[in-house]
């Protein structure tokens, strides 16, 4: 051989291929013609690029230390010189450690991850729940059983890349001779084709399938809440493994209650003769009726707490309270027969003429009762 290629990038013959690229990477930058522009630094480049070239090919070099010289013309055969254009990401492959060899790419793959969103009633929420829920995915093919090809059949390597799913070729530029790798355009980087495709799953090796699943609500869960089922989201390509299902919870509006965090509040309009004498009215909380005491002179913005009438929290233990806001409805029309009885009671109050104590909202007055009531919890 005329070249001795080992010699040129200054490397023993069982070098390995990093110490290849490392030593060829050192002479690049040093023999550069950016840095060094004469001609015979220019040839020593082109020297060292053609090196390069064989020995960080296993196939090539395997054929130069078999005694002939890939780079010649009678060894060039599909990867010789002129092959095609030079890129610029191509050098700073050899530069910055990209990879000559990739290698082909898995058929089979990781699924995707899936949401699904599902709503529930308050108490559900509260009290935990288990739903089933229907979920179209992606599942293993059971024809092929993944692997895309007909029963019976196969794939088989590929014809145009000989299994290694990629296509090398040696680029001319002003730099010399650079050898590049490309994914094969027949097996787009595989390393084999399917000659003969499931017909079920069109060669996929998994097909779209709706199917129920259970799904277990915990108590005390709030909205946005995701929850993660492992294994259940997308079959990957080539019946790989499945991605992962999150199942994203609402709550739907309660006619009743509105929930803040754990608590639970509510409000009863009374009438102003009930909020005057006090009385006893039943409500029908999560946990069942309850009696709430309407004390004699019950105030607007006057507030009962149940205690642990809320929602368990999901965490710890112990549940949040109920919280039930009045309100004092005043009569807008009266009859006479009313009115008359009205007059008479302020008379024995001694209101007839209209007063009114004026004070500021900071004080324990009707405004701070309401944002005290509000901001408590």
């Amino acid at each position: 051989m005329a070249n001795d290629y080992y010699a040129a990038l200054g490397v023993a013959r069982d070098a390995t291929g990093e110490e290849i690229k490392r030593s060829y990477r050192k002479l690049a930058r040093e023999l550069h013609p950016d840095v060094n522009p004469d001609t015979e630094t220019q040839e020593r480049f082109k020297e060292v690029t053609a090196a390069y070239e064989v020995l960080s090919d296993p196939e090539k070099r395997q054929m130069y230390d078999l005694g002939a010289d890939p780079r010649s013309p009678g060894g060039a055969g599909p990867f010789g010189p002129g092959a095609g254009g030079f890129g610029f990401g191509d050098i700073m492959d050899a530069f910055f450690g990209g990879q000559q060899s990739r290698g082909p790419k898995p058929r089979v793959r990781r699924g995707q991850d899936a949401l699904i969103k599902v709503t529930i009633d308050l108490p559900d929420a509260a009290f935990g729940v288990v739903k089933e829920i229907q979920v179209d995915t992606a599942l293993v093919c059971t024809t092929c059983t993944g692997t895309g090809a007909a029963p019976g059949e196969q794939p088989v390597e590929c014809s145009m890349c000989h299994g290694r799913g990629e296509i090398q070729s040696v680029q001319r530029s002003f730099l010399g001779q650079v050898m590049t790798s490309r994914p094969c355009p027949q097996c787009q980087g595989f390393g084999s084709v399917i000659t003969h495709p499931c017909a079920e799953c069109s060669g996929d090796g998994r097909v779209r399938t709706r199917r129920t699943l259970k799904v277990k609500i915990p108590a005390g869960i709030d909205d946005g809440t995701r929850i993660q089922l492992s294994g259940e989201g997308e079959v990957g390509p080539g019946g790989g493994p499945a991605g992962d299902l999150y199942v994203e919870v609402t709550t739907r509006a309660h006619p009743v209650f509105q929930r803040r965090g754990d608590d639970l509040h509510c409000s009863i309009t009374l009438p102003m003769t009930v909020a005057a004498l006090g009385t006893v009215l039943p409500l029908e909380t999560l946990d069942g009726t309850e009696d709430i005491e309407i004390r004699p002179g019950t105030q607007p913005g006057h507030v009962v707490t149940l205690k642990a009438r809320g929602v368990p929290h999901l965490r710890s233990s112990g549940r949040g309270d109920l919280l039930v806001h009045m309100d004092v409805a005043t009569p807008t029309k009266l009859d006479a027969r009313q009115e008359e009885l009205l007059r008479e009671f302020a008379a024995v109050r001694g209101e007839e003429s209209a007063q009114a104590t004026f004070e500021s909202p900071e004080k324990d007055g009707l405004f701070s009762r309401l944002r005290d009531a509000f901001s408590a919890k």
